[in-house]
């Protein structure tokens, strides 16, 4: 929705809490559109020379944890309560956002009986929140308050509930659709057919080391391995607000590459993760069962396979973090990061050389790409790195595109048929929408 403002902002909080009928009192229309005003014009401030980027969790001082689980676990969050609140004010966010790091605190933030906003507290261990969104853990516990609003560029709020992105307000453009695209759709098709190798790798090693394992069982498991460790690696392109470009292409036609690589560590890795996390189930699962047949001891075999398979997991999930971020920072070098199908980087700084343009691409506003969702642009509208991809994938129709922006936008390209289809805000982080969908990590 383009010439949009806070205020449609506000009006979609407002209707997402009317629906919430947890929610003993409502705030104000007005509340809320004070919120997201102070919040869109603090994204425009410094502090010592640095924009503002910083959560705000609207909390209720008086009920901040009003059903709290039955087990607390060690990581989870707590409020911090300052001795006297501060008001809500531009300058008092920019401020407060030095001492409140998004990746580890949000500032508590409610409004009084005048419907004034202030700034109460802090809420701690933000960066499990933030872990389990960029795929680096498996903790997923509840989050306070009724919602979050981060500021994360001028001009840039996100509104949270729960694990649940609402919306974004880009500017002055509100963003409610995310497309999928990773795990459903044709650019999802691509890359699971990509995820071959992994696949034919973990079937021969259940074969080899346990036959009695059905490999479909562990099918889904492969994909998700797959699909959440390029996610992993946007994310990170993302972070460095450099921008970049990332190539998956069959060959080198039509491509200069300056810095030509052969790294396949990353492969490598995802193939000794799943190995292990196989081992660990099935280790695990052998020692649940003795205790359920009313045994009382665990088999030296099972429990050492057990400890060791757990070890290798961890440390596998590590080496695939490291070797992320070897490749990721190679996007900061002007030019494209060139893949092959199994994800092995073979070069970076590379320069597209494909001059013919199709005469229209495609938008689409769904993961599927169906064509009621399709809508017509001039390729030439957009800029020199974005029109390179846009040739190079029309030229080569099983070539797969991505173009990062400085500002975080992520744009994907490939030829479906006989149209170049473009997505955009496409979903990278683990939003989900409800607790039924936090499906088993890797």
């Amino acid at each position: 929705m383009e010439n949009s403002h806070p205020q449609d902002l506000a009006a979609l909080v407002y209707n997402k809490l009317k629906i919430n009928k947890l929610i003993a009192s409502l705030p104000d229309i007005k509340v809320l559109e004070d919120l997201f005003d102070c919040l869109f014009y603090a994204s425009m401030c410094k502090e010592e020379s640095d924009l503002i980027k910083v959560t705000i969790t609207f909390i209720d001082p008086k009920n901040p944890d009003p059903n709290p689980p039955a087990y607390i676990v060690p990581e989870r969050w707590s409020f911090i309560a300052f001795d006297k609140p501060v008001a809500m004010t531009t300058k008092a966010l920019a401020k407060l956002s030095k001492a409140a790091d998004p990746s580890s605190s949000t500032l508590a933030v409610y409004y009084g009986d005048d419907n004034k906003l202030y700034v109460w507290g802090m809420i701690d261990q933000a960066m499990h929140y933030q872990n389990f969104l960029n795929y680096e853990s498996d903790t997923d516990s509840e989050q306070p308050g009724l919602f979050q609003v981060s500021i994360s560029d001028i001009g840039t709020l996100h509104v949270l509930f729960d694990y649940e992105l609402l919306a974004t307000l880009k500017q002055n453009v509100l963003v409610k659709r995310y497309p999928d695209v990773l795990t459903i759709g044709p650019i999802s098709k691509i890359l699971k057919k990509n995820a071959d190798f992994l696949k034919i790798a973990i079937k021969d090693y259940l074969i080899a080391k346990h036959p009695l394992e059905p490999y479909t069982e562990w099918e889904d498991f492969l994909d998700n391995l797959w699909i959440q460790t390029f996610s992993r690696m946007l994310i990170k392109i993302q972070d460095y607000q450099h921008g970049g470009a990332i190539l998956i292409a069959d060959n080198s036609v039509d491509l200069d590459v300056k810095y030509r690589i052969h790294y396949e560590r990353l492969t490598l890795a995802m193939i000794a993760h799943a190995k292990a996390a196989i081992d660990n189930y099935i280790y695990e699962s052998e020692i649940q069962n003795n205790f359920k047949s009313g045994r009382r001891s665990v088999s030296k075999h099972s429990y050492i396979g057990e400890l060791q398979s757990n070890y290798q997991k961890k440390g596998t999930n590590d080496e695939i973090k490291g070797a992320i971020s070897f490749i990721s920072s190679q996007s900061c070098v002007d030019g494209v990061v060139l893949f092959n199908r199994n994800m092995v980087a073979n070069g970076f700084g590379g320069v597209l050389r494909a001059k013919k343009m199709p005469g229209k691409i495609y938008i689409s506003q769904t993961a599927t790409a169906n064509s009621k969702s399709l809508t017509p642009h001039d390729p030439k509208h957009y800029g020199t790195r974005h029109r390179s991809m846009i040739a190079y994938c029309w030229n080569h129709p099983t070539a797969l595109g991505l173009v990062i922006s400085q500002d975080g936008d992520i744009r994907v390209f490939t030829r479906v048929e006989d149209k170049l289809i473009m997505w955009e805000n496409i979903k990278t982080q683990q939003y989900l929408t409800n607790k039924s969908q936090r499906k088993m990590q890797v």
